[in-house]
């Protein structure tokens, strides 16, 4: 948003924020946040890189298309270690799980 916006928004009496201020989350809970999105978005890319589709990686885990598409966005159902556990099932490594939880704090 804009300066101008947003200092406009302000003097009309309206509060300015993000997500996290929204949500009252703390700086621990939006740290998390960011690290399931990421590597939410490393797997996908991992998937798509590997040319499997989301039937093909399901199948390779056991699970279903609607579980992978799930973690793919980082849906909260979802837990930290089944997308860390589905990485590593695609060819991903630890160094990877790293670096994807790293740019999380770019």
């Amino acid at each position: 948003m804009d300066i101008t916006k947003r200092q406009r928004l302000e003097a009309a009496g309206w509060r300015v924020g993000d997500a996290a201020d929204f949500l009252e989350l703390s700086p621990e809970e939006v740290a998390f946040i960011e690290m399931k999105l990421s590597l939410s978005r490393y797997l996908k890319q991992l998937r798509v890189k590997n040319n499997l589709t989301q039937t093909d990686l399901a199948k390779k885990i056991n699970s279903s298309q609607s579980r992978v598409a799930k973690m793919e966005t980082g849906d909260a159902s979802v837990s930290l270690d089944l997308i860390v556990r589905t990485i590593l099932a695609v060819g991903g490594t630890r160094e990877d799980v790293a670096i994807a939880i790293a740019s999380s704090q770019s």
